[in-house]
């Protein structure tokens, strides 16, 4: 991937330790970022952080934040907060395939809560610094798997309809493109961008841990996929490119812009998700300047 001219910016991206987020994070901080990674875990992350560091001279910091628990999410967001007056660019980028029901330990449903819930969380509490930056954008991975998702408003956990890996996996993946959007709308004439992407299709960890036919035709096909470095090109693209420093409410693929599906370009559909989601979270679905 070539390295293109320093970008003196300040970017926070979570889920950097592997995969695409690291080659996200490579890149960025070979442009001359100054970079806080995000990561789960506390060994993985440092060991990145380090290694990229020793790679491109660039300046890379680890914070711990698990998606799954809102009290991580909220001391992840605080440390970023001590670090920087301002930010530029959040990279929402993790994200995980749960083949099998579980719960946080806020009792959510945890595909549901790790994938749009906690970046929601993440991203409104870092808003003030995002304003404070701006122009700043906002750049959420989401998933050609969301023109699967089926969101059922009234069981947004799957209590009722049962869990199933990749049903709950597509309608988190349509929840990113549905909160993306509604924040753009939110976020209108404030300077801060908002949207979303699909990576391709990338050789990572998904469903390595799925025991059944879902991980036998992932190893299968592994050596048909894009790389993590191809993977990054799409979010780089929304990051960082000049001629997209106005737009939001957009969703990309193979670094052009898509239409998403039907659910995704329902604008009733994303206002109802972000109030019940504030809702869960205990937040006002209101925005205002001390968000």
């Amino acid at each position: 991937m070539p390295t293109a001219e320093p970008t003196d910016c300040r970017c926070v991206i979570t889920g950097a330790n592997s995969g695409i987020g690291r080659a996200t994070a490579h890149e960025m901080a070979a442009r001359g970022a100054r970079l806080l990674l995000l990561c789960r875990s506390e060994e993985k992350g440092r060991q990145a952080a380090a290694e990229i560091t020793a790679d491109t001279g660039g300046q890379v910091e680890l914070i711990r934040c698990d998606l799954a628990d809102r009290a991580s999410i909220a001391s992840a967001a605080a440390a970023v907060a001590e670090r920087l007056d301002g930010l530029d660019i959040l990279v929402n980028n993790a994200g995980a395939y749960f083949p099998r029901h579980s719960r946080t330990p806020d009792g959510l449903e945890m595909s549901f809560a790790v994938n749009h819930l906690g970046p929601m969380l993440l991203t409104l509490l870092l808003l003030p610094l995002l304003r404070a930056g701006a122009p700043s954008r906002v750049v959420t991975v989401s998933s050609r798997a969301h023109r699967r998702g089926r969101l059922d408003l009234n069981d947004l956990q799957r209590e009722r309809q049962g869990y199933l890996g990749l049903p709950a996996y597509a309608d988190s993946k349509l929840c990113n493109v549905l909160m993306s959007n509604h924040l753009a709308t939110l976020l209108a004439g404030t300077g801060v961008t908002s949207n979303s992407l699909h990576p391709g299709v990338i050789r990572t960890g998904f469903a390595q841990d799925e025991p059944g036919l879902l991980n036998w035709l992932t190893r299968l096909g592994a050596p048909l996929l894009l790389s993590p470095e191809d993977g990054a090109r799409t979010t780089l693209h929304v990051a960082t490119d000049p001629s997209l420093a106005e737009v939001s409410g957009q969703y990309f693929a193979s670094s052009r812009r898509k239409r998403p599906s039907r659910q995704a370009r329902d604008p009733e559909l994303a206002r109802v998700l972000w109030e019940r989601s504030c809702a869960l979270l205990g937040r006002s679905p209101a925005l205002d300047q001390t968000t």
